[in-house]
């Protein structure tokens, strides 16, 4: 069957990745023209949301090569089983590790915050940028050899569904000894909590350490006064992650209920519950970029100058 004779629910979801893709690669452009001024990559930070954008296009990028790879290779089964195959043990693991190298990037920037503010005016600059890059090489391989057994694990099926066996139905399966799935329960909750955990930390420490440095300095407001303040300063600190985590719950959810329920059965809940996941791939810019005076003051000379690039 062609694209167009496919079912409403397979168009829509045509068009939502779509969207889904314009929009996190105009995130991914934008939020990469803010932190490749070198002024910002002079602490870790700024180094961490540059590779932060990059995996961000990334992640988007390869779920958008999902999506079309399962669509097509089920439109045309002319295509031969080795390149189904190849897909089937590769672009789930390489969608995963973009997306959780996202997540621990993040909670990176959270963190050298938190230590800016503990460190004051004796943070050091060039050391934050050394343990960036060092941070920047060791993520991805400690990611990658946590996520290494699902490939291992990845076998294509094939099942003719046909008498003169013109019917060929594919199915890329995932089976685990239960050791493996205790072990894969635990490292898909590590990856999806834990950055957001130690982002909500970081941000409480950064309210309450600022509000504690401030009420020394300044004797006449009281502490609780001070916190106030700082939590209306920093709000989005607080809010960002929390929101990051509810986007993320669907999919942590649904990896956990699929071994008692028929996705079939629940096709939109897990169809919008897998796109909603998807959306903190597409907010970094919204996230880090905006809210920021001086990362706002960065992107705008930056677009004006790349707009003067493209004139001349």
């Amino acid at each position: 069957m062609t694209l167009a004779d496919q079912t409403v629910l397979v168009k829509i979801n045509a068009a939502l990745t779509m969207i889904m893709f314009v929009g996190g690669f105009i995130n991914s452009i934008l939020s990469i023209l803010t932190f490749k001024n070198k002024d910002l990559r002079q602490v870790g930070c700024g180094i961490y949301l540059l590779a932060s954008s990059i995996t961000s296009l990334l992640a988007i990028s390869m779920f958008t090569v999902k999506f079309w790879f399962v669509v097509l290779t089920q439109m045309d089964l002319s295509i031969h089983v080795s390149v189904v195959r190849g897909g089937c043990i590769s672009i789930e693991f390489l969608l995963k590790l973009c997306l959780y190298l996202d997540a621990w990037l993040n909670a990176c920037v959270a963190i050298e915050r938190a230590i800016l503010v503990f460190k004051g005016i004796n943070f050091n600059k060039q050391k934050s940028q050394q343990i960036a890059r060092w941070i920047m090489l060791i993520l991805p391989i400690c990611i990658m050899g946590s996520i290494i057994h699902e490939p291992l694990h990845r076998e294509l099926y094939e099942i003719k569904t046909d008498t003169n066996q013109v019917d060929i139905d594919r199915w890329c399966v995932t089976r685990y000894s239960p050791p493996v799935q205790q072990y894969n329960t635990i490292i898909l909750f590590f990856h999806l909590v834990a950055p957001c955990m130690i982002n909500l930390c970081s941000a409480l420490f950064i309210v309450f350490g600022s509000a504690r440095q401030r009420s020394a300095a300044q004797t006449r407001r009281t502490l609780k006064e001070h916190v106030y303040n700082q939590l209306s300063e920093h709000k989005q600190l607080l809010i960002s992650p929390i929101i990051l985590l509810i986007l993320s719950l669907p999919r942590l959810i649904m990896s956990m209920l699929s071994e008692c329920v028929n996705p079939s059965n629940h096709r939109l809940l897990f169809i919008f519950g897998y796109f909603i996941s998807f959306t903190p791939s597409m907010l970094i810019f919204l996230v880090f970029v905006l809210p920021s005076a001086l990362y706002r003051k960065t992107f705008q000379e930056s677009f004006r100058r790349w707009r003067r690039l493209i004139h001349q």
